[in-house]
């Protein structure tokens, strides 16, 4: 086979084509796929592989190959996670030519059914110093291992291909800034419009309660003022959760998340709600307390209260955060409200120890009411 200089106008061509794609709009893996085919083509290589990094960059989140058949593919079964000679290009991202990839001290072997390969070379996806993964390319056919001119112009893609990836990542962080503009806008006009007529709506209906006419409606009217109440309290919840970031576990998640823990020992979902900020201004510190007092105060719900419903209300407003816990069941006794019985004590020391307060009562019409409070600021 006639050996190629690297100034041989139809390689660099190709290459220059490669590149030209980045300005078509095709999404990220048809990319790739076509750099790797084009890699291939100017080195005359058997079998051509892209692996991407992860956003820490410490192991490999997707692998390309071209060259197996789906049926090859589909035998070897498990992708590299970055392991032997491709490891070596993680942690020391340099081009690496082998005329023979089993020789090399790194080398990690093949899995089962996957195809022999011999002469090897390996070039990082390099943009202005932050690595991208890797491009690979395997037998060299004619010939018993890759050159140095192999190695510039393959080099030439991998920073195509590293500009494609670096491309796609700024579009989906653009994307994400635009979503979360829009949630907040969403939040803001549900504030303005949707809560201030709602409870526009729950003044008009307390004047009405107060109207002598409308004594025969009295139970109605109060239903409807508590759904109003509470239609605002969800409302909030939905604003505060709009205008979150999304980025990890709130307290909210949180909470949620314990009280479908709990839900095997109350035998019933717990229903929740949140007011104000809670994610952004209560502090790990309270919030640490806040889920051992609702698992302490459910728990005790499950094991003594027989109640068919209980809810949790977690606000934050005025400088404190607020526990409300609610059940319909039997009530306490005089020395459980006292504070010493059924756990009770352990939740006033929390709250005390937060220089807050503790009430739980046991309300005429049945069931308990647990009042948890401490300030925000710690």
């Amino acid at each position: 086979m006639p050996f190629h200089s690297i100034e041989d106008p139809a390689r660099l061509r190709r290459v220059l084509e490669a590149t030209l794609l980045l300005e078509a709009d095709l999404d990220l893996p048809t990319l790739l796929r076509h750099i790797i085919d084009e890699g291939r083509s100017i080195t005359n290589a058997r079998y051509g592989a892209l692996g991407v990094l992860n956003e820490d960059g410490t192991a490999l989140s997707e692998f390309i190959t071209v060259g197996l058949d789906p049926e090859e593919e589909q035998r070897i079964g498990a992708r590299p996670t970055g392991k032997g000679v491709l490891g070596l290009l993680l942690s020391d991202p340099r081009p690496i030519r082998l005329a023979r990839l089993s020789s090399h001290a790194d080398s990690y072997g093949f899995p089962p059914h996957h195809p022999p390969m011999t002469s090897f070379l390996g070039v990082p996806i390099k943009v202005r110093g932050e690595v991208y993964g890797n491009l690979y390319l395997t037998d060299k056919i004619g010939w018993s291992e890759f050159t140095s001119d192999d190695e510039g112009l393959v080099g030439a893609l991998a920073i195509a291909a590293g500009i494609a990836i670096e491309n796609a990542r700024l579009h989906t962080q653009v994307q994400e800034v635009a979503i979360f503009e829009e949630r907040d806008r969403m939040a803001r006009d549900l504030h303005d419009t949707v809560i201030q007529r709602l409870f526009a709506i729950g003044l008009s209906l307390q004047s009405m309660e107060a109207n002598p006419a409308a004594l025969r409606n009295t139970d109605r009217l109060k239903s409807t003022i508590a759904d109003v109440d509470d239609t605002i309290r969800q409302v909030r919840t939905s604003i505060f959760e709009l205008g979150s970031d999304g980025l990890g576990r709130g307290l909210r998640d949180n909470v949620l998340s314990l009280l479908q823990d709990l839900r095997p020992v109350v035998g019933f979902d717990v229903r929740a709600s949140f007011e104000g900020p809670v994610d952004a201004a209560v502090p790990d510190l309270v919030g640490e307390h806040l889920l051992a007092v609702i698992r302490e105060a459910v728990t005790n719900i499950g094991r003594h209260a027989q109640a068919t419903m209980a809810t949790v209300v977690v606000t934050a407003t005025d400088g404190h955060c607020r526990l409300r816990v609610e059940d319909d069941g039997r009530g306490m006794g005089a020395s459980e409200s006292g504070g010493g019985g059924l756990g009770l004590g352990n939740l006033r020391r929390r709250a005390e120890k937060l220089h807050g307060q503790f009430e739980v009562d046991s309300p005429v019409g049945g069931g308990t009411v647990l009042v948890w409070q401490v300030p925000l600021s710690q």
